[in-house]
């Protein structure tokens, strides 16, 4: 499977708390690259929150989220994992998992009022976790003569583009990461800067990412 241009996913560990009707709803939201490190992430919360009413859960794994997986861990069916699920659906997240611990209050809130609620605190775990979008970059090696230092380095910093400190041999070199698909209209903006002097190659791809 050819990889995605760009997906978005959660940025961190966020954990959030919300109380509805006397009952704890603690939601838990991080970034996984795989199902097993989705799995191993729930067990986690699981073993922290043993004495817990229910830990409900679901995630959203590979880079297109192919994989997707809830459970309601016990409450009606339909009414935790699904609604998890849902919340990281709606925001376009892949590779993240949330887990939502519940401790029951001793009021029951209902089918509508759980899925609500989950609903709820899976969001607030998103909030707290915060969201980035990794877009697929390609590293471009630039070497020139000193003589075009000056220029280029103010064309790169006024770009917009990301790019690694200089290095420095006989001639000056600059690591440019350029998002996929935009390598040749760069280099032939670098040419027209430098009247076709120096060189320019394609390297690696990497994701980089920026905050929504």
């Amino acid at each position: 499977m050819a990889q995605p241009l760009r997906y978005r996913t959660v940025k961190r560990y966020g954990e959030a708390e919300i109380v509805i009707q006397k009952s704890r709803f603690i939601a838990y939201a991080s970034r996984v690259e795989s199902e097993e490190e989705a799995a191993s992430f729930v067990q986690e919360i699981s073993r922290r929150h043993w004495d817990a009413t229910h830990n409900c859960y679901a995630w959203v794994v590979g880079r297109s989220g192919e994989m997707q997986r809830s459970s309601d861990d016990g409450e009606p069916a339909g009414t935790a994992g699904r609604p998890i699920l849902e919340v990281i659906r709606a925001r376009e997240l892949v590779d993240t998992a949330i887990v939502v611990t519940r401790y029951f209050g001793g009021i029951k809130l209902g089918a509508s009022g759980l899925v609500r609620a989950y609903s709820q605190a899976a969001s607030a775990g998103l909030d707290a976790a915060g969201t980035v979008i990794r877009q697929l970059h390609r590293a471009m090696e630039v070497t020139l003569d000193y003589s075009w230092m000056g220029k280029v380095e103010h064309a790169l910093r006024t770009s917009g583009y990301d790019f690694d400190p200089p290095r420095f041999t006989d001639k000056v070199s600059w690591t440019v990461w350029i998002p996929a698909g935009e390598e040749k209209a760069f280099q032939q903006h670098l040419a027209e800067i430098t009247g076709g002097q120096g060189t320019v190659t394609e390297g690696e791809t990497a994701y980089r990412e920026r905050e929504t």
